[in-house]
């Protein structure tokens, strides 16, 4: 597809690993900050949304409000430094040392033109009846419906739409979990989205979950079928950062 920007999420906790600067954390002798850029080296803008030291030239940087205030207040203050024409946009994470290139390419060709579904994973038999079989080959394109007994976000009982063109496209892992932050996504759509969910919430998005603003979005999810390690995987942890160490050597 066409041009795209990108948006990073940077500015998170870390409460796990002791509340340290986890995407300054390096992978292979480069924080993990900067491989998330330098995945999305092509976009144009490329807005991170945390602290910015020694942060790629030409990188917009901003927070969100207030500092600390959750992923949802960080995609809104990612989102306002956009270009008035933006369209599409990748929302990452910053702590994705093994994204790469290829994978944002992946999810880009899956976001399919707003007025052309995708006869393979919209009409199918298979994508009808929201088989495994159209996940593992297109990706299948579902409304965000997370039931209330499904507190982990884990993908059941996916709703296609054959009418609806999908708002974005994420990762999906090998157990069905949607990768939200690994994702591209319509820029109209998340803004409608935080509009909506703002208005919910009295006007605040602090503390707002990624799912809240997902809601009754058409997301098609992908699984990964690239070589290499999955590029949606995060380090959440020490042990994580290592695991990370070893798949790049």
């Amino acid at each position: 597809m066409g041009t795209y920007a990108a948006v990073v999420l940077a500015g998170g906790a870390a409460r796990r690993m002791g509340g340290v600067d986890k995407p300054a954390l390096p992978v292979g002798g480069r924080s993990m900050r900067d491989r998330v850029l330098a995945a999305v080296g092509d976009a144009a803008p490329r807005v991170l949304v945390g602290p910015g030291g020694g942060v790629t030239d030409g990188v917009r940087v901003t927070r969100e409000d207030p500092p600390g205030g959750g992923p949802v207040a960080a995609t809104a203050a990612g989102l306002a430094l956009l270009d008035p024409d933006t369209t599409l946009v990748a929302l990452l994470a910053a702590d994705l040392p093994l994204l790469t290139r290829a994978a944002i390419g992946d999810l880009l060709d899956h976001l399919a033109p707003p007025t052309a579904a995708r006869p393979d994973s919209l009409s199918s038999p298979q994508a009808l009846a929201g088989s495994p079989a159209s996940a593992a080959t297109a990706g299948s394109l579902s409304s965000q419906r997370a039931p209330a007994d499904n507190p982990s976000g884990r993908r059941v009982g996916a709703v296609p739409d054959r009418e609806r063109p999908a708002d974005g496209v994420c990762f999906v892992d090998a157990n069905g979990r949607r990768q939200s932050l690994c994702g591209v996504w319509r820029v109209e759509a998340l803004r409608a989205g935080l509009l909506r969910l703002a208005a919910e919430r009295g006007g605040s998005l602090a503390g707002a979950s990624m799912r809240a603003l997902f809601a009754g979005l058409a997301i098609r999810e992908v699984p990964w079928a690239g070589d290499g390690p999955p590029p949606w995987f995060d380090c959440d942890t020490d042990e994580d950062v290592r695991r990370a160490e070893e798949w790049v050597r």
